[in-house]
């Protein structure tokens, strides 16, 4: 995935990268160019595209037996704090996703969750497409989309069988040394006539692991079980109808915080988490429209559960109902206009048997929308689009809100030259009030109204280029997000993240480099602020890079490559409450993979991960910046062994 992306392509030229990265696909050569994959985007090319982020086929396949973390590797923009999946949250350009317009399928996510448990956690292993749309979302990416959006979509029938195929599916397993991780998964698909259906199901489990300085952290051990189903029926057509359900689970004895590295107070250890993901979608659509008519209607209910007896008895369930009817009406070329209307329905409950307590949130948001995405000359690139939504709020003892407001974006993309072009992008984002951590519900209880909540809303603006020549690509971006009115629990306050990206691939016939920058500082009230002040919202990530590099050894199947996660220092502002500034790290991490020619349905993995034992935590990892915070560190040098057979 790379903020990095030639421009200038024609629809032959796109069609011609996908047909070959089909072919690829067959002979069981990843690419990694994202290209392939912003090719099955229906809307690639759109100026509101212009920042988007595609997780490449190969860097998907390789983080299949990793976590979020893996899939992201390699772009700077994007960063995952948290060693475990139940605690690991994701940040672009700064901002906490819970700000951003998240969906898998179509089923819209961001259940508020416990604030030391990750309110996103997704298994890499059931995914096919992943695309973050940074700062600037389109009026269709629908409500909430504060600061962008992202996108995931699970495997189909499709991505797994070859023309004439119509059974197959793969085995995955795989063992890390640091934790003893054990990963099996079982992939199993098939297709008649119009009908076809997947089935995946993982289950992960370990010890704890070991920081790069040997301390062993409580907690860690894997304990994941992950399951997706899906069933789709398409006519000769195009109409199409698709069902998928996912569920991830995580049940175990994790830290008092679970996003933590240790206790913060005497007397705290660890405790068990019962914690469960779940996500539902079902949705029509005409794959083979080209005129004015071209209807897609997505409903959708995501859930997330997390249980913590101890001491407290705490049961906190989230869950949030979606459904959209749209229609995008096919101009000519690549000009398109989609309208149509959403409807969000977000709930939250707090529930203490024991001690019977019973608190809820609830908010109700109906939204109408157009984008436009047109070509008037050929250099140049538009998308413009507005939303109107309107938001019905009930509190914890019963109390109504209403607000409502307008949403406004507009993107460009001007191609100077063939090799150089411009970019960029504003938008005005109503955001209304969010569903808070039903954890922390007691807090709003009388004499607390919520009549003293403001709406929030959020403006953004970006600036880019990129420029490519003789399998060099460069590219930079400015970018800035405003949040006014963010809900920090009974109160708002103004959230800000700002700074720039910057990116470098060069190609050639056997291999690639990439490295990515990404700088971004975070005020709250206008003053540089640290983790706790910008909680839910951001982070203080301060200067990330990341670095990639591949070559095909010229032994037949055999490539090689590594990368480098790095940080530099970052200074806490002296009027924050944190005292620690934040070191730099760097984590170097190797590979080699190994496709026999004769046995090409087989590939074999070997990864040393943080291959000279640092000790570090994720910059995107909670509570550096505090001393009585004992950071959840990443595992130190781990070996890793995967082996893929595909049927």
């Amino acid at each position: 995935m790379q903020i990095l992306r030639p421009l200038g392509l024609s629809s032959a030229s796109l069609a011609a990268l996908v047909a070959a990265g089909a072919l690829q696909a067959q002979e069981l050569t990843y690419e990694l160019d994202p290209l392939i994959v912003e090719g099955r985007d229906d809307f690639v090319g759109a100026a509101d595209r212009a920042t988007s982020m595609y997780v490449s086929d190969l860097e998907l396949e390789r983080a299949r037996t990793g976590d979020l973390k893996d899939a992201f590797a390699g772009i700077a923009s994007v960063s995952v704090g948290g060693g475990i999946p139940v605690a690991q949250k994701i940040f672009v350009n700064g901002v906490d996703m819970l700000n951003l317009g998240v969906s898998i399928d179509g089923a819209a996510q961001n259940n508020r969750a416990f604030h030391h448990v990750t309110a996103n956690a997704i298994d890499p292993g059931l995914l096919k497409e992943v695309r973050a749309d940074a700062t600037i979302s389109p009026a269709d990416a629908g409500p909430h989309a504060l600061a962008g959006s992202v996108v995931f979509e699970t495997l189909d029938a499709s991505d797994l069988l070859s023309e004439g195929d119509n059974f197959g599916g793969n085995v995955r397993l795989s063992y890390g040394d640091n934790g003893e991780t054990f990963q099996r998964a079982l992939t199993v698909t098939g297709r008649s006539g119009g009908f076809s259906w997947l089935g995946y199901a993982k289950r992960a489990t370990g010890e704890d692991y070991e920081t790069g300085d040997g301390h062993v952290i409580g907690g860690t051990a894997a304990d994941l079980d992950s399951v997706l189903g899906k069933v789709a029926y398409e006519t000769e057509t195009g109409h199409r109808i698709e069902f998928s359900g996912l569920q991830l689970e995580d049940q175990s004895y994790r830290q008092w915080r679970a996003n933590f590295g240790g206790p913060a107070r005497p007397g705290e250890g660890l405790r068990f988490y019962d914690t469960t993901r779940k996500s539902y979608s079902l949705t029509y659509e005409t794959t083979q429209a080209t005129g004015l008519v071209d209807p897609m209607v997505k409903l959708g209910y995501s859930e997330s559960d997390v249980i913590v007896d101890e001491p407290y008895d705490s049961n906190g369930l989230s869950w949030t109902k979606s459904a959209t009817v749209q229609n995008t009406f096919n101009l000519s070329g690549d000009n398109t206009i989609v309208a149509g209307i959403d409807y969000r329905n977000s709930f939250g409950e707090y529930d203490s048997p024991l001690y019977s307590e019973y608190y809820t949130e609830e908010s109700r948001n109906t939204g109408v929308f157009v984008q436009a995405r047109i070509t008037p000359i050929d250099r140049l690139r538009l998308s413009f689009g507005a939303r109107y939504d309107w938001q019905e709020f009930e509190g914890v003892e019963g109390q109504d809100v209403s607000h409502s407001g307008a949403s406004a974006n507009l993107s460009a993309r001007y191609a100077v030259t063939d090799a150089f072009t411009l970019r960029g992008g504003v938008s005005s984002v109503f955001g209304g009030i969010d569903i808070e951590d039903n954890y922390i519900y007691y807090e709003f209880l009388p004499p607390y109204d919520y009549g003293d909540l403001e709406p929030s809303r959020a403006r953004n603006a970006t600036l880019g280029f990129d420029y490519e020549v003789a399998g060099l690509t460069l590219s930079g971006e400015l970018f800035k997000t405003e949040i006014e009115n963010a809900r920090g629990g009974p109160d708002n306050f103004d959230f800000e993240s700002q700074g720039f990206n910057l990116g470098a691939t060069y190609g050639w016939a056997s291999g690639f480099a990439r490295a990515t920058l990404s700088k971004s500082d975070v005020t709250v009230g206008g003053e540089r602020a640290d983790g706790y002040d910008t909680l839910d919202f951001g982070a203080p990530l301060g200067t990330v890079i990341a670095f990639e590099v591949e070559q095909d050894t010229g032994v037949a199947g055999l490539r090689v490559g590594g990368g480098i996660d790095a940080a530099l220092d970052y200074e806490i502002p002296e009027k924050s409450y944190a005292t620690e500034d934040l070191e730099g790290y760097h984590a170097v991490n190797v590979f080699a993979e190994y496709v026999p020619p004769r046995f090409d349905n087989i590939t074999l993995r070997t990864e040393v991960t943080n291959l000279f034992d640092a000790e570090y935590a994720d910059r995107a990892t909670y509570g550096s910046d505090f001393p009585d915070v004992t950071t959840l560190r990443e595992p130190g040098r781990t070996v890793s062994i995967t082996a893929v057979a595909r049927f």
